[in-house]
């Protein structure tokens, strides 16, 4: 018989997922001061936590209905409310109301994306993603402020975050597939040549850590879109 782990065990995801919260709310307090060249890291560092609540729940044994609530509501702070202030504070308000409701829109899009997620894998894990995970958009979005911040010669392309949040939240609540890595099936890669793949990458980023993750982070984002479209070309092909 399966013993059943104690009840404070079931604190300690749920620690990591109020550790989300705080570092995205930490984030808007920065954004508020006009660090934004601090305040995205810590939204980075709400994805840290966010991936380990949900991975220590599963190590532990302590996986519950509150745990799942509380996480989708820590990603609504942490990667809804967060780069969406962020993001309207570094370029929005310039705008007027179109910085407000391309603001508004990534955080309404983020909660969608969220209610659908939690609606249709309500009892099995997915394979892949149906939409655009709000943690990368929000990712996309600190990325891009910390590369203008670090390169005052991009200054220029300040303005096009803001059709990059509207592209972001049109992602979300798409159609579009994109890859789960929580069911990856490690036996079926080759080990040696995963482990040093993983440390060419992982030496990119220790050297270029901006430039590194931009390049993950964007090449995620592509993904979507261009598997979607060599799909629908080889659909149109066969059909004609």
């Amino acid at each position: 018989m399966r013993q059943s782990p104690p009840p404070i065990a079931y604190l300690l995801p749920n620690f990591f997922t109020a550790a989300s919260i705080f570092s995205g709310f930490y984030a808007i307090v920065l954004a508020l001061e006009g660090s934004f060249d601090t305040a995205p890291w810590f939204i980075f560092l709400a994805l840290i936590f966010d991936g380990l609540d949900g991975r220590v729940a599963r190590l532990t044994n302590t996986a519950s209905h509150f745990g799942v609530e509380f996480d989708s509501l820590a990603d609504i702070v942490a990667f809804g409310v967060a780069p969406a202030l962020l993001l309207y504070l570094y370029v929005g308000d310039t705008y007027g109301r179109i910085g407000i409701m391309v603001s508004a829109l990534f955080i309404i899009f983020g909660a969608v994306r969220l209610a659908r997620f939690n609606v249709t894998t309500s009892r099995i894990e997915p394979s892949v993603f149906i939409g655009l995970p709000i943690p990368t958009a929000a990712i996309m979005i600190s990325i891009a402020i910390l590369l203008l911040e670090r390169y005052s010669t991009l200054s220029s392309f300040k303005v096009y975050i803001l059709p990059l949040a509207l592209v972001l939240a049109v992602l979300m609540v798409s159609n579009i597939r994109y890859p789960s890595f929580k069911k990856m099936n490690f036996k079926t890669f080759h080990f040696i040549r995963f482990l040093i793949g993983l440390i060419v990458v992982a030496m990119g980023i220790f050297i270029y850590p901006i430039e590194g993750m931009a390049i993950l982070a964007a090449g995620y984002l592509l993904y979507g879109p261009l598997r979607a479209s060599f799909y629908l070309v080889r659909r149109l092909i066969h059909r004609g």
